[in-house]
């Protein structure tokens, strides 16, 4: 009878210790409404509408509809750049003298041809040529400069022919830093340069493509995009802009998956973003044998707008954020369908709860190594 009164006394004293059971984490009921300790965070169930709202808040414009496709005049000059003007003076020329005799008139008449040292277009938009004065450049593409440059020059001159050739176009032009081989300016040219052509102009991108983002500032317009959605979508390789300002930038985004899951870790994922199914597959999927399936939890910090919060009022956090737990119940087949669709975003944090059963079988295990020894003593006693 002692011994029955021994094994009695230590399975209630074990019993009343089984929430103190060693655990990765805690059980679903801890967290659903109405739980007391989960003041000031909202609890929301994963549906198709809050997939699909949150997707649509998420989702990340394309360069083809924010920047658009048209291509820059990189004809037009501007203050900064160099020129050479050559003008042409039928016989007899007296305007410009001491140039070269140039044979290749439509007329095949000899003409001097006087070249002009280079200059630069001033801040002023301005050239200066003999004769004719201040130029306006700065805007006009060489023919209406060669243009202005005639017309001013036909009262003095011998039938004035003039060629304005742009020798460095330095107003017409891209930056790209960040995660290249090497940041540099890059001109433009009437070929019309795209995004692309501008990476490969600095040398590439130093991190793995499926880990960076380009971003491009175009006046106060700042656009991003991952780098793998450029390159798999040609009409994402926009004509540049001058002025663009093209950053590469290397963003290594991750969730950490905590719990019944066959891998508890922080795991990287590409720029392109994943979905919950996704995730669920890179952390190893549910435990069988102790994993609920009723509860999976995902941990997010959202804007304060991005939902109809059921718990009013809302709380938010010195930055304006909203702490947030999503479940997702896969006892559900349609949830299967919903993972697909729903986010996850970079520091979330995925939580698999473990069953009451494991639990329970955790306590019983503890019970029978507690148990065991006292029964064997107590039969050796006899």
């Amino acid at each position: 009878m002692k011994a029955v009164a021994v094994l009695t006394l230590v399975g209630a004293s074990s019993l009343s210790g089984c929430s103190n059971l060693p655990g990765s984490g805690f059980l679903r009921k801890t967290v659903e409404p109405p739980a007391p300790d989960l003041k000031g965070i909202q609890f929301v169930e994963v549906t198709e509408p809050v997939a699909r709202q949150l997707l649509a808040q998420r989702s990340t414009r394309l360069f083809s509809e924010t920047l658009g496709s048209a291509e820059a005049n990189t004809q037009r000059m501007g203050a900064g750049d160099i020129v050479e003007v050559t003008i042409w003076e039928a016989p007899p020329a007296t305007l410009f003298s001491g140039g070269m005799m140039d044979s290749r008139s439509v007329l095949s008449l000899p003409r001097t041809a006087t070249t002009l040292p280079e200059q630069m277009v001033n801040k002023e938009g301005f050239i200066r040529v003999p004769f004719a004065g201040q130029v306006p450049a700065a805007g006009r593409t060489p023919t209406e400069v060669e243009s202005e440059i005639a017309r001013r020059l036909k009262s003095l001159a011998n039938q004035p022919q003039v060629l304005v050739r742009l020798i460095r176009n330095l107003s017409s032009d891209v930056t790209v830093v960040g995660e290249v081989a090497s940041s540099t300016r890059i001109p433009l040219t009437p070929r019309g340069e795209k995004l692309l052509d501008a990476l490969a102009a600095a040398g590439g991108v130093r991190q793995p493509v499926n880990k960076m983002t380009i971003q491009v500032t175009r006046g106060k317009s700042v656009n991003s995009l991952p780098l793998e959605t450029i390159i798999r979508d040609p009409n994402q390789n926009v004509p540049l802009q001058p002025g663009d300002v093209i950053t590469a930038l290397f963003q290594p985004l991750s969730f950490t998956s905590l719990g019944a899951t066959g891998r508890n870790a922080e795991i990287d994922f590409e720029a392109q973003g994943i979905t919950l199914a996704q995730a669920l597959a890179r952390a190893g999927g549910l435990q069988d044998n102790r994993s609920d399936a009723r509860g999976v939890f995902i941990f997010r910090f959202e804007p304060k707008n991005a939902l109809s919060w059921p718990r009013q009022p809302v709380g938010v956090t010195p930055e304006g954020m909203v702490a947030v737990i999503y479940r997702l119940n896969l006892n559900d087949p349609a949830s299967f369908l919903v993972s697909q669709s729903f986010p996850i975003y970079n520091k979330d944090v995925l939580y698999i709860s473990n069953a009451s059963l494991a639990e329970l079988q955790k306590f019983l295990n503890l019970l029978g190594s507690i148990v065991g020894p006292a029964a064997t003593a107590t039969v050796l006693t006899r």
